[in-house]
């Protein structure tokens, strides 16, 4: 009796490989699986379309949360991809009478019945800023700023393949007994031992973190995950916003982690995915250093500081400090309210019981007002002793910062940004960051011009956010001070992170 695949085989024969799999690689993503189910040689044929890493985004402005979603998908799953993770970023509540958590949980079971149960998922709110995506009817990249005030609910889901790497979501999670606290040790070693037991080694690739806006610690967090996990992992994400994730626990959490892992035990032929993190600046620095010579809290528990001018012995008054900033900013003939102190620390981090070293870092705190001759911030983790510049936007400068990126982007095409001795990169996704917009540049669809420039056709997605991770690649500022010259910088304000997803093909022996 013939074998029911004889068909198939026959078929192959006439046609041919070639074409056939011209044919395969144009299937949705659901026609594509049922193929590769087809016969093994069908399989071998699909696996050959799905060698490489994939990043497929979409966006939709349907009021219908329900209907938005089927649209994003639709169009991820448009193609050929096997998800290994998505990303949704959500602003507005769809009509429904529901906080922005349900919502968030909503989009979360709507997109992982689409996905699969198995893919992490990870929906955010973004409904103080907005969105950057591709729009899943015009196909037009465009930043799209969320105002409340106009109805127009947004999501934007990205979702992404990567063959080689493992992915998985990590929370840091709050401790089931007195006092309350979250276990941010605990977090920090489940991601290190997630890389060794995928890669050998405690260093994933990549780091996508999403913070919870009611957590006032995760300051804390950020240095001691920049000091325990080696520089070569990439670390960006969105430090203040509400999230849901897949396999959420009942434990309280305050963040979670999408963590990206060489496998090392990936087929042969499957080259290296490669990530790369790029941030420009829109700060820039005003006036002298000063150091820290006081810290109190306020019932909120923000920092009151109290500092000298450096090189003085005595304190002094905040109001006389701010008096003094903002008169150097009129001479300069900058308007800007808004200030900003960059404080430099130098501490000590452990795991546990192991100490993971020293580290000096800069951190930015939101100056909020003069109060009792101190200056009252945003933000803890402010000892005395630290040293401090004050800095205010700057639009001119940040324009500059994106341009330098933009310049930085360009020697990817250049095949020189990348470590495997040569051989070509293809940029093949890329993921934004922003706290900046047009309001601020003054000019719409700065965030996104580096990357369209540089990667016109490439798959693009973001969100805009209050404050941003990004450790990678710092881009010159126009004005920078000597702490953002000689010291490591995670969290950004007025600033855009630039994720850069890249491939290099497995060298045929």
């Amino acid at each position: 009796m013939a074998s029911p695949h004889s068909g198939i085989a026959a078929a192959i024969d006439i046609i041919g490989e070639d074409l056939l799999q011209s044919i395969v690689s144009r299937l949705p993503a659901t026609s594509f699986a049922s193929a590769a189910c087809v016969s093994r040689s069908w399989n071998l044929l699909c696996e050959r379309v799905l060698s490489r890493p994939k990043l497929s985004s979409a966006c939709s402005v349907n009021p219908s949360l329900q209907d938005a979603v089927e649209e994003v998908v639709n169009k991820v799953l448009s193609e050929p991809i096997r998800p290994h993770f998505a990303i949704a970023s959500i602003a507005g509540l769809f009509g429904f009478d529901l906080d922005e958590e349900d919502v968030l949980e909503e989009a979360r079971h709507l997109i992982s019945r689409k996905l699969g149960s198995q893919v992490p998922v990870i929906t955010n709110d973004a409904s103080c800023f907005g969105i950057i995506g591709r729009d899943a009817l015009s196909d037009e990249v465009k930043e799209i700023p969320f105002k409340l005030d106009d109805g127009a609910d947004i999501i934007m889901l990205t979702v992404g393949y990567l063959p080689g790497m493992k992915v998985t979501t990590i929370p840091l999670l709050e401790q089931n007994k007195e006092p309350e606290m979250f276990m941010i040790d605990k977090f920090v070693t489940d991601i290190r031992e997630f890389s060794t037991s995928v890669s050998g080694c405690n260093s994933p690739a990549a780091i996508m973190m999403y913070c919870d806006n009611y957590y006032t610690g995760m300051m804390d967090v950020v240095e001691k995950m920049d000091c325990a996990i080696p520089p070569e992992t990439v670390i960006v994400g969105d430090y203040f916003s509400e999230f849901r994730y897949t396999n959420e626990t009942d434990n309280a959490f305050a963040a979670v982690a999408l963590v990206f892992a060489v496998d090392m035990n990936k087929p042969p032929g499957i080259g290296e995915t490669q990530f790369h993190a790029v941030v420009s600046s829109g700060l820039s620095p005003v006036g002298p250093t000063y150091t820290t010579t006081s810290v109190n809290e306020d019932i909120n528990n923000a920092p009151l500081i109290a500092a000298r001018r450096e090189g003085s012995h005595e304190n002094i008054d905040g109001q006389i400090v701010l008096n003094q900033v903002y008169d150097e900013l009129r001479r300069d003939r900058i308007q800007s309210r808004e200030l900003y102190i960059g404080v430099t620390k130098r501490r000590k981090y452990s795991i546990g019981q192991e100490n993971v070293g020293c580290m000096t870092s800069l951190a930015f705190h939101r100056v909020l007002e003069s109060r009792q001759q101190c200056l009252l911030v945003f933000g803890e983790g402010i000892k005395i002793g630290d040293t401090f510049h004050f800095y205010y936007p700057d639009s001119t400068a940040a324009i500059s910062s994106v341009a330098a990126v933009s310049s930085h982007l360009r020697s990817f095409n250049r095949g020189s940004n990348n470590a495997t001795g040569g051989d070509k990169q293809d940029v093949f996704g890329g993921l934004i960051f922003s706290c900046c917009g047009e309001e601020f540049f003054g000019q719409p669809n700065i965030n996104i011009s580096p990357f369209v420039d540089n990667f016109p056709g490439v798959t693009l997605g973001g969100t805009f956010c209050s404050v941003v991770f990004g450790r990678g690649v710092l881009t010159p500022c126009v004005k920078e001070s000597q702490e953002q010259k000689a010291v490591q910088c995670c969290m950004h304000t007025k600033g855009v992170v630039y994720l850069i997803m890249s491939y290099t093909p497995s060298k045929r022996i």
